[in-house]
């Protein structure tokens, strides 16, 4: 072995990387930025940089009924999505865990399928699905298509957490005496719990920001926040979609420091 391979790597060796990084970061967070500059802008159409800078479409955003009826849309389908697809997960993904299952693989690329199958195709499905069972433009409807987008997500993400469980711990309460359901609530929840919050909280951002689905399936009173964007950049370009971006990306930031900081309190207490 030679000597040279003993040296520790310094930074200066490593600052072509950080430099790489440091673009890719740009690369991504960029696009976000300049949505939020002109989210400020006084002009009435999109510009970069402004020339001028007002409040005034976030006031048009707040104090227009329709972008607050489609927000509340929104809203009230992804809090319905995540208390369906959350529990509905969690269970799926326990059940592939304990391995009892005969097809559990088949069962788990099933349920994680919708990852798999481009989302236009998905929506196209739905379409044509809901047609016949009258469920288009309807709160059940897109709540049954968000949950169905949901669900991989939540299955992956507790199903990471219960395979870095050790399942003794369960069984040992079962031995004493707990039914099943509650050594599961008891024992096993309260320590793969920041697997679930995290798994809520995608399921949440994921059928508030459905856009493909959303506008096959949603419409006139039904129609939902991001299906409204869309039409409103098809029909015509309003700076109050920068400030509805710009709430949307505040919104992440916020769910994403709260998940963090629930994570971070756990893991001091544990």
């Amino acid at each position: 072995m030679s000597r040279d391979a003993d040296l520790p790597i310094s930074h200066w060796s490593r600052l072509w990387l950080y430099c790489f990084g440091a673009l890719i970061l740009f690369f991504l967070i960029a696009p976000s930025v300049i949505v939020v500059v002109m989210s400020f802008s006084g002009s009435s159409f999109l510009q970069f940089p402004p020339q001028s800078w007002s409040l005034r479409w976030y006031t048009r955003y707040f104090e227009s009924m329709e972008w607050r009826e489609a927000t509340g849309v929104s809203l009230k389908v992804a809090i319905m999505t995540t208390l369906v697809a959350t529990p509905l997960g969690s269970a799926a993904a326990y059940a592939v865990n304990l391995k009892t299952l005969r097809y559990g693989n088949v069962a788990l690329a099933v349920l994680v399928s919708a990852i798999i199958i481009p989302v236009i195709l998905i929506g196209i499905g739905v379409f044509f699905l809901y047609a016949r069972l009258g469920l288009n433009n309807t709160f059940t409807g897109l709540v049954i298509a968000h949950t169905a987008l949901a669900l991989p997500l939540v299955v992956m993400t507790v199903l990471a957490g219960l395979r870095s469980y050790d399942m003794d711990q369960e069984r040992a309460a079962r031995s004493l005496g707990a039914t099943p359901l509650r050594a599961f609530i008891e024992v096993t929840m309260p320590q793969i719990s920041l697997s679930i919050i995290a798994a809520s909280l995608f399921a949440f951002i994921t059928s508030f920001d459905e856009v493909v689905v959303s506008f096959f399936t949603s419409g006139g009173d039904m129609s939902t926040l991001s299906r409204r964007m869309f039409t409103s950049l098809r029909d015509e370009i309003d700076p109050t979609i920068a400030a509805i971006s710009t709430c949307l990306i505040i919104l992440s930031v916020i769910l994403l420091s709260v998940a963090h900081l629930v994570g971070a309190s756990r893991t001091r207490e544990s």
